[in-house]
């Protein structure tokens, strides 16, 4: 009989031989004013980060405790916002193995003993100790053969694996659900008002970064699971081009539009998480399709960056009525954000339409394509495991497992699986596929993005936050760069959504997303960064109190 043992793990003890023989000499060194010298957490950067613990005011070991601390806090406790899944048992070992690297020879680089949070559909190896489920108890306990891609580019550049996030169960390809609920995770919730809707499927991703349970995190998007939670949790977050990042050993849904990308309070931070995870990785044979030579992303980070850009506003069917929440005050600060742009001297192309809006929004093509995709993709993942205790090793056993296991997987108001059973219908890779998939082409690239970039001879599309932002590029496989806009107003009434969840309500931030052609991240990230860096947004305001974690390091720091 099939036992379901779930482990979250918050220990400070796993790697106590280690730190027991810890050399003395890596012990902190105090200046006079120590709590000064010392980062606030909920904002700290990578940089910031690294010069105390180059300084040795502090330890990678201190920032895992810290960390853990900040996140016992607030997940389970006080607001509950379940944006963390599991906590990795190694970090402390990991954090103390690197710390005593640092001090021997040197770090290996930006990301030398930083704490980094995982989306839990991308893989980890599992003696490592923890889960790789995508929210599903049909993925508790099972043993993948290798870490994913990315990670694998994480551990090397010398990156913590802090913990799991919550996720939208299956990234949200299960049914008709509230956003950021899983059967294992449950449902996280925004740090910016109780209750409210956090995005996904990247949702606990997004609400970690937030209010500082780590200092990055990874997502993975197929339409809008990276900018949305960005922009919902006033965070600058960067989807790839697919084909940039590795998505071996993520658990997939769309191989034509899936790609993992950084999620950070500062887009500096996404762009140097992008620097290392970016590159060809032969077990994901669309990275062969990117540049020969991938740019330093941290070069693009330039306060004039705007000046002679032509930026184009595509305001044909995405700002028509009902698709903006909210839509006068975020159209307002969507326009205070063009004068912005101009200012730092852009050009504004208004409006630059993409031709085939209204198509995408009416088309059922990359539904169509998607559940083709997911089927063979996930069915691909579970047969690669080399162990699944709970025995589901088909996308149709999982149906089966989920009416089985109600009480785990269907608990109301959790209960649609609609999603799964369509893409269980589906008969593989067939004319009708591949007709739809040469649409979501024609519709996203030729007649799409790429036209309108063509006709109005623009850098980039500049748009906010609505319900149809992120699918030109999902469609495309285009990359978008997302930096905060904004924050609804007090005088918003909340509104019930799918499950417990609130949306649009009090104070929840809304984000700017540009976006371009393939490959197209560097210039990008350079115009986002200008505007970022010039507006500042993100610093306007805080989540709500009981939502800030108190721990800092100077709570951890042995005196």
């Amino acid at each position: 009989m099939f036992r379901l043992v779930l482990l979250l793990v918050i220990s400070t003890g796993h790697a106590r031989g280690f730190l027991d023989t810890y050399s003395d000499s890596l012990r902190v060194q105090w200046p006079d004013n120590f709590d000064a010298a010392l980062p606030d957490l909920y904002e700290a950067s990578i940089r910031e980060l690294q010069t105390g613990l180059d300084a040795r005011r502090f330890t990678s070991v201190d920032l895992v405790k810290a960390y853990i601390g900040r996140i016992e806090e607030v997940n389970l406790r006080g607001p509950q916002l379940h944006a963390v899944q599991e906590i990795n048992p190694s970090a402390l070992s990991q954090a103390a193995f690197l710390d005593e690297e640092r001090r021997l020879t040197g770090t290996r680089g930006l990301l030398h003993g930083i704490p980094i949070l995982l989306k839990d559909n991308i893989a980890t190896i599992a003696s490592e100790g923890m889960n790789t489920t995508a929210g599903s108890y049909s993925l508790l306990g099972s043993v993948v053969t290798e870490d994913s891609g990315v990670v694998k580019r994480l551990r090397k550049a010398g990156a913590i694996i802090l913990g799991k996030t919550t996720m939208s169960e299956f990234a949200g390809y299960r049914g008709q659900a509230a956003e950021g609920w899983s059967g294992i995770g449950g449902q996280c919730t925004n740090a910016y008002y109780p209750n409210a809707n956090p995005c996904g499927s990247s949702a606990g991703s997004g609400v970690a970064v937030s209010i500082g349970l780590a200092t990055v995190a990874l997502g993975t998007e197929t339409d809008g699971s990276i900018s949305c939670p960005s922009s919902f949790n006033n965070l600058a977050g960067i989807k790839p081009t697919v084909g940039l990042t590795s998505r071996a050993g993520v658990i997939p849904i769309s191989s034509h539009q899936d790609s993992v990308g950084p999620m950070a309070r500062w887009l500096e931070d996404a762009a140097i998480v992008l620097n290392v995870i970016a590159g060809v990785d032969p077990n994901d044979n669309y990275t062969l399709s990117q540049p020969e030579s991938v740019p330093d992303y941290t070069k693009a980070l330039r306060k004039d960056a705007l000046r002679g850009k032509r930026i184009g506003v595509p305001r044909k069917t995405f700002f028509e009525e009902g698709l903006i929440p909210q839509g006068e005050s975020i159209v307002e600060a969507f326009e205070d954000a063009l004068d912005v742009l101009r200012s730092f001297g852009a050009t504004v192309i208004d409006p630059a339409d993409i031709p085939s809006s209204h198509e995408m929004r009416e088309s059922e093509s990359e539904e169509v394509t998607a559940d083709v995709e997911f089927k063979i993709g996930l069915n691909d993942y579970y047969s690669r495991l080399a162990s699944n205790p709970s025995g589901v090793r088909t996308l149709a056993e999982l149906i089966a497992f989920n009416l089985e296991h109600k009480d785990l997987e269907m608990p109301e108001p959790y209960t649609d699986q609609s999603e799964l059973i369509r893409a269980e219908a589906t008969s593989g890779y067939n004319a009708t596929y591949f007709d739809h998939l040469s649409k979501n082409i024609d519709i996203g690239r030729t007649r799409g993005i790429d036209a309108a970039i063509k006709e109005h001879d623009l850098d980039a599309l500049v748009i906010p936050q609505t319900l149809f932002s992120s699918q030109p590029a999902a469609l495309a496989g285009y990359p978008i760069v997302t930096v905060p806009l904004g924050f609804m107003a007090d005088s918003v009434i909340p509104e019930r959504g799918r499950g417990p969840t609130v949306y649009p309500a009090p104070g929840v931030p809304f984000g700017l997303y540009f976006f371009a052609s393939a490959f197209s991240e560097f210039e990008l990230i350079g115009m986002a960064y200008a505007y970022e860096q010039a507006t500042k947004t993100r610093l306007v305001r805080k989540a709500y109190p009981e939502a800030i974690p108190r721990t800092q390091l100077w709570d951890v720091l042995e005196l």
